[in-house]
């Protein structure tokens, strides 16, 4: 909270409690973030959503927004390249790319590859970090990506949506540091959960481009 607020390029920090019991919401009140309360748990979707909507409600002019994990300690105060290649006109998205972090995960790269290569099939973008929650994006890339795909497939469908609408993604190394994911049980049950939701955010995409062509084929699915 204190390294995100310090930065220069941010004017408001926004923490979305989303229905923890564990004080998040009045540890970041006392440190001077605008907070927003879910009384029960929604999902990272639903919380980015009501955050950018807390924004609009409270005169959020043209300046981008940054998505910021809540797990990153002092590492935050790296996220300044997020917001700079936005604020210059450079980006409409950036994502952040982590480096190898101190403790290994548990995972085998599974949703990952999901991600990616479903990137790479609907929008032609080859991505580093598919599943990188830290981004910063102007308000044509928040537009171009409502509405958020649920649950943990929101990053996965941000990135087709604002590439497809003919935007500018750049990924951007960060020296980020987080918590990973552990192999127990609960790490197992974490990725079913990501692993669902980027698939059906993936096969609404696809969706979305077979109705498309079909469209623009007159209601044939064959090129006549």
């Amino acid at each position: 909270m204190a390294a995100v607020s310090a930065l220069p390029q941010v004017a408001t920090v926004i923490v979305v409690d989303d229905g923890s019991a564990d004080g998040t919401g009045a540890l970041a009140l006392a440190a001077g973030a605008a907070v927003v309360t879910h009384p029960r748990n929604r999902g990272k979707a639903a919380a980015m959503t009501t955050g950018a909507d807390f924004a609009a409600e409270h005169g959020w002019p043209d300046l981008p927004l940054l998505y910021v994990d809540a797990d990153l300690e002092q590492s935050a105060a790296a996220l300044g390249v997020l917001a700079d290649p936005v604020l210059a006109g450079d980006a409409d998205l950036t994502i952040a790319v982590l480096p190898p972090q101190t403790t290994a995960g548990g995972g085998r790269g599974f949703v990952v590859r999901l991600a990616r290569n479903g990137i790479r099939e609907l929008a032609g973008f080859e991505t580093t970090q598919p599943l990188s929650g830290m981004r910063c994006l102007n308000r044509a890339a928040y537009a171009a990506a409502q509405p958020f795909a649920r649950g943990w497939g929101v990053e996965t469908a941000m990135t087709v949506d604002v590439v497809r609408a003919g935007l500018r993604v750049l990924e951007v190394p960060a020296d980020l540091h987080h918590r990973v994911t552990g192999s127990d049980w609960r790490g197992q049950l974490h990725r079913a959960e990501q692993y669902r939701d980027v698939w059906l955010a993936l096969a609404a995409r696809r969706g979305r481009a077979l109705a498309a062509r079909v469209r623009d084929r007159g209601g044939r699915d064959t090129p006549p």
